[in-house]
């Protein structure tokens, strides 16, 4: 039995099954405006949902119920959620404005990780729909070193700690300055890819520096990254020309590219929806498959986006005009 987690802009679904025919969907915390959603597979039954206005909300059943937290924190805006790989027990939060907080009991309290608004930088970091600020849009934390983080700050850098927060070190080399989405891979210490507003990159070295094959990837305005589970040369991205054309259903024209060590190929005509009216895919991965969620479904795929099939959830139509948030899946 596999659970899929999509945090749309108005829900959350919770979708529950195995064949492409045979799935159970639910629908949870209604009329809220959802901005990302974390669950650790050593805790399943533990889900974390961030919302723009209304705070952090939690369940300790496996989604079928939720409570608000009072965390704390100076914002109700949580952008980003990452619950660490070392122990589910520790999780983070980012909020706009930029604010890093950090749990190690699950969630029941939570703790400021200051001086990140002290970096050089930050009076250039804007968000440009809200001008007057910014936000963390991801947490990362790296699975060799529980102490190691990375966040991308959008609009304006990507952040790396070395102490767990206690410290921070902005734009290293070759870094995106408008990351949306990071990734690790569990074989391959030190590597990290990131897919940002200003492009693909990654790096060999935990984030010292960074590389950009771009060779192949025809639109560069980058959101959702995942890496193949089995092969840490293997990297999905969904992509478009710009914010519009990623976003805003009634302008979208995103695709989805694949890169196989070398350069990038779009993947056309493999059963995923792209191209006009499609907003940017969120990725998900587990050990034995890839889950898409754009504006017109849910799909999985067991050969890393060779081949997609679209997954029986109930939803109604107005799925169309929603552009997809967050996802996480559990098998």
């Amino acid at each position: 039995m596999t659970t899929v987690h999509a945090a749309l802009r108005n829900r959350l679904l919770v979708c529950r099954g195995s064949e492409v025919d045979d799935w159970e969907t639910t629908e949870r915390l209604e009329g809220y405006d959802l901005e990302c959603v974390a669950v650790s597979p050593a805790a399943p039954d533990r889900l974390f949902v961030g919302t723009f206005e209304d705070g952090l909300f939690r369940s300790t059943d496996g989604g079928e119920t939720f409570g608000a937290l009072e965390a704390g924190f100076e914002s109700e805006a949580v952008m980003s959620l990452a619950i660490s790989p070392h122990d589910p027990d520790v999780v983070y939060a980012g909020t706009e404005p930029s604010r890093v907080y950090r749990s190690t009991d699950g969630g029941d309290s939570w703790t400021h990780l200051e001086g990140l608004t002290d970096l050089p930088s930050e009076p250039e970091w804007f968000f440009p729909p809200r001008p007057y600020t910014h936000h963390i849009r991801w947490i990362e934390v790296d699975p060799f070193d529980p102490d190691r983080l990375y966040l991308g700050i959008e609009l304006g850098a990507l952040v790396v700690s070395d102490d767990g927060g206690e410290t921070w070190r902005e734009r290293p080399p070759g870094s995106r300055r408008d990351n949306h989405s990071l990734a690790t891979h569990p074989d391959r210490e030190g590597r990290v890819y990131s897919a940002a507003g200003d492009g693909y990159a990654e790096s060999d070295d935990g984030g010292d520096s960074w590389s950009h094959p771009q060779d192949g990837l025809e639109h560069r305005y980058c959101w959702s990254v995942v890496p193949d589970p089995v092969d840490p040369g293997r990297v999905l991205v969904s992509a478009a020309s710009g914010a519009r054309s990623a976003h805003t259903a009634s302008t979208a024209d995103s695709y989805v590219y694949r890169r196989d060590g070398g350069t990038w190929n779009r993947l056309d005509g493999r059963g995923l929806p792209m191209g006009e009216g499609v907003v940017r895919a969120v990725f998900a991965t587990t050990e034995t498959a890839v889950y898409a969620v754009n504006n017109r479904g849910l799909f999985r795929s067991s050969d890393f986006g060779d081949s997609w099939e679209r997954l029986a959830i109930d939803v109604d139509d107005g799925l169309e005009t929603v552009t997809p948030r967050g996802l996480v899946a559990l098998e």
